[in-house]
């Protein structure tokens, strides 16, 4: 027999009886056909990264079978015709883990803390003060940093001064034919 990880979403309508319901009928059939399922884990409610079937959150649920591909192929069979599962995937696999799955190990969530988040987030960012963001600031959109820069202190640019003979132009430029940086 072949060792497998099976996860699989359930539409957001369904209570959570009923995803336990549907994995017990699941796990049933794995072993009247001869397999056993070693740990079964539900993972809660999860938004979707886009909607599949009009949902846009989803039951997921985790199942490690102990089985052969028979009962595995037969079990996918049905989940295919079920209203109730909305995708699936089964992964062969060399061994199961004996701890809780990546989804469920709450410890590793609580040691990351509050992270630098990117572009955007809270703290980091581009500038060393923090904020951040493509126009800087904390949010506001008045200037302050960034990219976008309100006042000009500390600024190096300066206006060209007037070419000689060449009268001054009224936007403060130079006139002439020369090419402009």
């Amino acid at each position: 027999m072949a060792l497998y990880e099976h996860v699989f979403l359930a539409r957001q309508d369904v209570s959570n009886a009923q995803v336990e319901t549907i994995t017990k009928e699941y796990t049933d059939l794995i072993e009247q056909a001869g397999g056993k399922v070693s740990k079964s884990e539900y993972w809660g409610i999860k938004t979707l990264a886009y909607k599949i079937k009009k949902n846009r959150k989803a039951h997921f649920s985790l199942l490690n079978i102990d089985a052969p591909a028979e009962a595995v192929a037969e079990m996918e069979r049905r989940m295919g015709l079920s209203p109730e599962i909305l995708r699936f995937m089964t992964i062969r696999v060399d061994a199961h883990e004996t701890e809780p799955s990546v989804m469920m190990r709450k410890g590793d969530r609580d040691e990351r803390g509050d992270r630098d988040r990117g572009f955007g987030g809270r703290g980091g960012g581009f500038r060393p003060g923090g904020g951040g963001g493509f126009r800087g600031g904390d949010g506001d959109r008045r200037g302050g940093g960034g990219f976008r820069g309100g006042d000009r202190e500390g600024s190096t640019f300066r206006a060209r001064p007037p070419r000689d003979g060449a009268p001054p132009r009224r936007d403060g430029g130079s006139s002439g034919s020369g090419s402009e940086a």
